[in-house]
């Protein structure tokens, strides 16, 4: 076991949990800062009376910027491993963040989202290498354990807008500067063992092939299509809840802003809960069928969403996050195992698509809900949910006894 291995919890063929934990949590505090701009919606459109399709093209600028780059990150990080990238990417973030707090005008809103968007771009798809770096061959659970930081992070992100921003206003949004200077340090701690591994010769993450694809092309296409399909009809859904589950709270059972932020924070919170059972199970019975377990499972509940009373509204919100809080950790390992030499560019692919999708749902639903209203747009998305059915075709690529694919 190497001297950096030793200090870091893990070694060449172990998992380096020291390195998990600090990766997840630097995801906690990106995705925290980054939670917290659709929570001040609500202040941004009293404040300069924006319209819902105004804030949806907020979600999209930052959700768009994000998923642009990271595929061409991943590509290059693949090829050319920057160990201290991450650290450049939260030096975005902490700037993006001061712009944010004295931006006055529609424009610069967006200028300092997209600066955000730039960070999360540079920092998903090199952590993701991070993570499965230090799996020791537990891609699952090192994913997981990656996600549930993002999760928790997203969730803690409106409670702490409901306890800062809204009291106190935009400029208090420079405040979370100094949240992004403690990921700065973490990240370049994360650095140094990364250039360690580099430079010891042990960058590689455990299973990858460089030789070529372990699986036909063809398969790859078919369950590639799939993949994409269950990312589009999750993240759809989840962008109607983040960027409007507090308007259709407000709107149907009028609640004041800061307790439909503490509705938010459930569901938030739930998607984080779910999120490490998802790894478990995925190591254990196969990514499949947590994938289909959790997108269409998650179904029946989004469907009666519209048509419950709050107790039952804020009830089902937190068994659907969840049910289909596992679904992006188990489809981004599954298609690292269809494409284990290009884990970088698979995963800047899959968070680009994430964010994309994520970015494009919001402003589509803003759109429709400036034409109709909050309630129609929540009975069309709670239906996205049934496109999980088509995850039983995917083809079942678990590790059988003798090594060989199944």
């Amino acid at each position: 076991m190497k001297s950096s291995d030793r200090k870091y919890g893990g070694s060449g063929d172990g998992t380096a949990f020291i390195i998990l934990f600090s990766i997840g949590f630097a995801h906690l505090l990106n995705d925290m800062i980054q939670s917290v701009i659709p929570a001040m919606y609500p202040l941004l459109k009293e404040s300069y009376g924006f319209t819902l399709g105004q804030i949806g093209l907020i979600t999209f600028v930052i959700q768009m910027t994000s998923s642009v780059f990271q595929p061409f990150v991943g590509l290059y990080a693949d090829r050319h491993p920057r160990p201290y990238s991450l650290a450049v990417g939260m030096m975005f973030t902490f700037s993006g963040l001061l712009v944010l707090a004295f931006a006055r005008t529609f424009g610069l809103i967006l200028i300092a989202v997209g600066i955000i968007g730039c960070g999360s771009a540079v920092f998903h798809p090199e952590a993701s290498r991070v993570a499965q770096m230090a799996s020791g061959g537990r891609k699952s659970l090192a994913q997981s354990i990656f996600q549930v930081g993002g999760n928790g992070g997203s969730a803690a992100g409106p409670l702490l807008a409901a306890l800062v921003v809204i009291p106190y206003g935009q400029e208090s949004v420079a405040w979370f500067s100094v949240v992004a200077f403690v990921a700065l340090i973490i990240l370049l701690g994360i650095g140094r063992w990364y250039g360690g591994r580099i430079a010891s010769g042990c960058g590689a993450v455990p299973g990858a092939v460089v030789s070529g694809a372990v699986y036909p092309a063809r398969t790859v296409r078919f369950a590639m299509s799939i993949l994409v399909i269950m990312i589009f009809s999750k993240y759809f859904f989840i962008s109607c809840m983040t960027s409007y589950f507090t308007f259709f709270l407000i709107d149907k059972f009028d609640l004041s802003v800061q307790q439909s932020q503490v509705c938010l924070f459930a569901f938030l919170g739930a998607l984080a809960a779910g999120t490490l059972a998802g790894g478990f199970f995925g190591d254990r019975y196969g990514r499949k069928y947590v994938i289909l377990f959790s997108i269409l499972g998650a179904a029946p509940f989004t469907l009666c969403l519209p048509y419950l009373n709050l107790f039952w509204t804020v009830v089902f919100s937190v068994i659907i996050g969840l049910v289909i809080a596992s679904a992006f950790s188990a489809i981004l390992v599954y298609a690292t195992d269809l494409m284990p030499d290009k884990v970088g560019m698979v995963a800047g692919v899959f968070f680009g698509l994430m964010f994309g999708l994520g970015g494009i749902g919001s402003a589509f639903f803003g759109w429709l809900a400036d034409r109709t209203s909050i309630e129609f747009i929540f009975r069309v998305s709670t239906v996205l949910p049934l496109f999980g059915i088509i995850a039983s075709w995917l083809p079942d690529i678990r590790p059988a006894k003798g090594g060989k694919s199944v």
